[in-house]
Parts: structure tokens; sequence; C-alpha cells
């Protein structure tokens, strides 16, 4: 007996925030989410949220009930990950979700993407709305050399420490410096911006992108004092590039 296909993984984008799919995703990839009938995302019931919304625009294959949902998150162990792939070595065609944006960037569902690779499975990327990727195309920085360096430190010292460090790359490298906050800490990290870079350091904060609240706002350091909007709980891309 010939040995059954692998699936393929589908890497499918999410919105950012609340923003209506047909707004940010093609049909492509809503065709694509409707056909397959197992899923892997951080959270079950927002995934589940996300395909009824797929849904509404583009009838599923199988009810929703019917569909395979499995959780792959930060707390789920390296052990784990050969049974969320079996279903691909079985055949079976799977679609990688992450929480908001594009899967596997910033995201746990990298580890998933790199043992597809191991196996030779084939992996489809789908186009979507990445924060990171839309952040530096608005702010006016250099998009031919940047590094996205996720999240600072929250010890108030190191992160000043890190700030430095980030800064002095970019302004030798002439790279663009981004990294990313969970959002109640927000407001810390962009005073602690503002204090600790040098005034002439260009800081863009890019928040709520693609949602009808969106600011993306560059300026330099010198020019951000007093002017810091209330960046508490909401979804913020912070980018510096030293001069």
């Amino acid at each position: 007996m010939h040995p059954v296909p692998a699936g393929k993984l589908y890497l499918i984008p999410n919105a950012l925030g609340e923003s209506p799919l047909e707004t940010v995703l093609t049909p492509t990839v809503c065709q694509i989410a409707a056909t397959l009938d197992y899923f892997v995302g951080e959270n079950a019931k927002s995934t589940r949220a996300f395909l009824k919304k797929v849904g509404t625009l583009h009838p599923l294959n199988k009810p929703l009930q019917e569909i395979e949902i499995s959780e792959l998150n930060v707390s789920t162990p390296v052990t784990a990950l050969p049974g969320l792939l079996a279903p691909l070595l079985g055949g079976r065609n799977a679609g990688l979700v992450s929480e908001a944006g594009c899967p596997a960037v910033a995201d746990p569902g990298a580890n998933l993407v790199r043992l597809a690779h191991e196996h030779g499975i084939t992996v489809c990327p789908l186009v979507g709305p990445s924060s990171i990727l839309l952040a530096v195309m608005a702010s006016g920085l250099n998009g031919q050399s940047f590094a996205f360096n996720g999240y600072l430190p929250t010890d108030k010292a190191e992160r000043a420490k890190r700030i430095r460090e980030l800064e002095q790359r970019s302004r030798q490298e002439k790279q663009t410096q981004v990294f990313i906050e969970t959002p109640y800490r927000n407001q810390a990290l962009a005073e602690a911006l503002v204090s600790t870079c040098a005034p002439g350091t260009m800081v863009c904060i890019a928040t709520d992108l693609t949602l009808p609240t969106e600011a993306i706002i560059t300026r330099t350091a010198s020019e951000w004092k007093n002017k810091i909007p209330d960046l508490q709980k909401q979804p913020s891309i912070f980018l510096i590039l030293g001069q």
C-alpha cells in the first residue's frame, strides 16, 4: 500500500482587534478556511468565534460543532506538538490561526510550522494583516533594515538599559528597532522611551492598527514629551530610529 500523502498546513491570518474580517482578509483566505475541518489555535473559544465570522462570509464545509480545534499556546509543552501534527500526517489539511494578525510571527505557532517542515509537510502562508509590518510601513522610519525585538524587560532599570542598547544599535546600523508590550504596560513603556532615548531619536507609536481608532504618530523623543496619549489597554507597536 502507498502511504497517505500528508495534508497541507495553512497559516490563516486573523483580524487585529475587532476589525471586520472582510476589511482585512482576502476572499481566498475565508474560502480556504471554510474548507478545513481541523484547526490549531491559541484558544479554542476564540478560534470558534473566528470560524463563525468566516461562516458569515463563506459557508463552512462542516457544521462548526464538527470542526476539530486543538490549542497551541505558551503553555503547550513541546512534547504535545507531534500530536497536533498527527492529523496532517494522516492526510488532513489544517489551519493554524493566530489570536490576531499573522500566525507564527510573535506567535507560539512557529514551533508547529518548524515541525511541519521537519516532516516534509507543505506550509502555505496566506495574506493577512501584520501589525509589525503595518507599523513599519506607516512609521516613516527605515523600512530597508529593521529588527523585531519582541518584549522589553519589565524591570525599570533593565528596560532602560535595553532601550539604550537598541537605540545605540539603531544609530550605528541605521536600523529601525521594533517592539511590543502587553497593553496594560504600554503607558510605562512609552514614557520610558521618551525619557531614556536621546532627544533626536525618532519614536513611532502605532496604536489600534486597522481599527477606526487607529493612530500612527512619529516624533522625536523630545517632541513626544508631555504629548503621550492614553495607551492603556490599546494594542500598540513601538519603533525607534537613532539619528
